[in-house]
């Protein structure tokens, strides 16, 4: 008999075979594709057997799971049924799903104003938090996105603007050099994070456009993280090229400074997205987390418009 403890892995295993790809069950469920493999093989290491294989059409059920898998999906739609029925019970939790780099990045250092003013209301944040863990959809999905695509399911909390960071010692030890050379000779980070977005920009178009001089501008160390390549820069490895949104408040405590002025940004075509589920919004804590996200939201949009990190654009002024 499966343990208990395996019900996370039971749900991954159910969701990966059903839609056939562990990025697609990674969004669903609200963690990262690694995440979900990673639940997959502590079954598969308990049962002793591959549960799931690789096919050209993606992911489909190993021998040892075809038998099992119709009675795991009707085994988890009672499942979703009954969460449904007990969803007045949940009374003041609330279940969120967003990106992890989002997550510890700008909803973690605000989440706690949210408490202290609703001290009853308790989160369960892909799938760690005060409020345990339910089957089911979470009551708010966050996601970069493109908003035009997604204007009739989802509200735009902003927009973000990509430029060049890097630690404050990085950019004291490269501050003599002419601004058009300060890239030369050091490490690129390449960050991975807004590749999808159409507008994002990577270091051979940033540099190109801007009139700088960097040799073999493509080369360097990539990150699919933004809190990896962040420890990076903190690290003094390199500059990397990073939304400021989520990094507002390294910016202002001094770790994280701009390499060149805000005005050298890009903004993103593609912008953070906040979608709640219609019966949810029906409970009145979800109502007020909706209207103070969405607040949360403008105001980092305000920032990044009234010149994020410009008390050390004076510093990289003083430079070129």
């Amino acid at each position: 008999m499966v343990a208990p403890s395996h019900l996370k892995s039971l749900q991954a295993l159910e969701v990966a075979a059903r839609t056939g790809s562990l990025t697609a069950a990674a969004e669903l469920l609200g963690i990262s594709p690694a995440a979900v493999g990673q639940r997959v093989k502590v079954l598969e290491d308990y049962l002793g057997s591959e549960l799931l294989v690789r096919g050209r059409s993606g992911i489909r059920a190993a021998p040892a799971l075809v038998e099992a898998l119709p009675h795991l999906r009707n085994a988890f739609g009672e499942l979703r049924m009954a969460a449904d029925a007990l969803e007045l019970q949940r009374g003041c939790e609330i279940h969120v799903a967003a990106p992890p780099d989002f997550v510890e990045l700008w909803l973690e250092p605000r989440l706690g104003a949210f408490k202290a003013a609703h001290p009853h209301v308790q989160f369960c944040v892909n799938g760690v938090g005060d409020a345990p863990l339910r089957l089911g959809k979470a009551d708010c999905e966050i996601r970069f996105a493109d908003p035009d695509a997604n204007r009739e399911k989802a509200d735009i909390m902003f927009h973000d603007l990509i430029a060049p960071i890097c630690s404050p010692a990085t950019f004291k030890r490269r501050a003599e050099r002419p601004s058009k050379l300060r890239l030369e000779d050091y490490p690129l980070l390449h960050l991975d994070f807004y590749k999808d977005d159409p507008a994002a920009i990577s270091w051979p178009a940033w540099i190109e456009g801007n009139g700088l001089v960097r040799t073999a501008p493509a080369r360097g160390c990539r990150f699919q993280r933004m809190t990896a390549a962040l420890d990076a820069v903190l690290a003094d490895a390199g500059f990397t090229l990073c939304g400021l949104a989520l990094i507002r408040y390294l910016v202002e405590s001094g770790r994280i400074t701009l390499a060149y002025p805000d005005r050298q940004g890009i903004w993103t075509s593609w912008a953070f997205l906040t979608g709640f589920r219609g019966d949810s919004l029906k409970r009145t804590p979800v109502r007020l987390f909706r209207e103070w996200l969405l607040d949360e939201g403008r105001a980092t949009c305000d920032w990044l418009k009234s010149g994020a990190g410009q008390s050390y654009q004076d510093r990289a002024a003083a430079a070129n």
